[in-house]
C-alpha cells in the first residue's frame, strides 16, 4: 500500500461549493481501487456508446490520478500534476478534431503529404473549474479563441442553471472543445451543452474535454446528447470534488 493512501482515499470528502454537481455515494475500498482498471473498451462501447473515450491508463496517467486525488498533497504539487494531466486530456482531445490533408515543401525542395486542423475551432470553458483546462488548450493551440459559461446550482432544488455565457458571434460554425474537470452528475454539462445548442453549435461539434467522470455522469451525458464526443482520463464511482478548491487555493 502506498504510505500516502489509496488514488481514492479523500474522492468524496469535500464539494467544489461553485459547482453544480453533488458527490456520489462513497463505495467500498476494493471496488475503488479496481474501478480505474475496470472497464474494457469493449464494456465501454457497450455502455456508452463510442463516443466515450478514455485516456489510455499507462502508469503515467496513474500516477497522476493518485497524487490528485492524495489529500496529503500540497497545492503546488497539486496544480503542477494536474497541469500534466490537463495537458495529456487537451492533447487527446485535439485527436477527436477534423483534420484535412495538407501538402507542404520542405527547406530541401520535397513534397511532404501531412494534416492540418479544419478552419474554426475554439474552446469553451464552464466557469470555475473549467478555467483550469485554459492553459493547456493554449499551449497546444496558441491562438485558439476561448468562451465561458457560468451555471449556478439552487442552494436549495440543486437545480443547474446558466446565468452567464459569453462566445465568438460564429461559434455555431466552428467545432467546440468544452472544457470541465469533474463530472459528477452530469447536470452542469447538460446545461453548457443546451446553451451551446441555443447559439447554434450542434451536438456533433461539440467534444467534452474532462478529467474525472462518474459512470453515472457519463450515461446522463451519453444519453442526453449521444452525438457528442466524451474525452476523459477515468471513469469512477468517485470524482475529486475537491479540485476546484485546491487548484485556485481557495480550500
Amino acid at each position: 500500500m502506498c504510505p500516502s493512501g489509496s488514488p481514492s482515499s479523500n474522492g468524496s470528502q469535500e464539494g467544489d461549493a461553485s459547482e453544480a454537481e453533488q458527490p456520489v455515494a462513497a463505495q467500498p475500498e476494493q471496488t475503488l481501487r479496481t474501478a480505474v482498471v475496470a472497464f474494457t473498451p469493449e464494456e465501454i462501447l457497450s455502455d456508452y456508446g463510442e463516443n466515450l473515450k478514455l485516456l489510455t491508463l499507462n502508469s503515467q496517467v496513474a500516477e497522476l490520478l493518485t497524487i490528485i486525488r492524495d489529500k496529503t498533497t500540497t497545492r503546488s504539487d497539486f496544480k503542477f500534476y494536474a497541469d500534466r494531466l490537463i495537458r495529456l486530456v487537451i492533447e487527446e482531445s485535439l485527436n477527436q478534431l477534423p483534420y484535412t490533408d495538407c501538402d507542404v515543401v520542405t527547406p530541401t525542395g520535397a513534397t511532404y503529404n501531412g494534416l492540418k486542423y479544419r478552419s474554426g475551432n475554439c474552446g469553451v470553458s464552464i466557469i470555475r473549474s473549467g478555467e483550469a483546462m485554459e492553459q493547456g488548450l493554449r499551449d497546444c493551440c496558441r491562438s485558439i479563441r476561448i468562451g465561458k459559461i457560468l451555471v449556478e446550482s439552487d442552494a436549495n432544488t440543486h437545480e443547474a442553471r446558466v446565468v452567464y455565457a459569453r462566445f465568438p458571434d460564429d461559434i455555431g460554425s466552428r467545432q467546440v472543445l468544452l472544457m470541465y474537470p469533474i463530472m459528477s452528475t452530469g447536470n452542469t454539462v447538460l446545461q453548457a451543452v443546451n446553451v451551446l445548442r441555443d447559439h447554434g453549435v450542434p451536438e456533433n461539434c461539440i467534444i467534452l474535454s474532462n478529467l474525472f467522470c462518474t459512470p453515472v455522469a457519463a450515461r446522463t451525458v451519453v444519453n442526453a446528447f449521444p452525438k457528442m464526443k466524451i474525452l476523459t482520463s477515468e471513469l469512477h464511482p468517485v470524482a475529486p470534488n475537491h479540485f476546484g478548491q485546491k487548484y485556485f487555493g481557495t480550500d
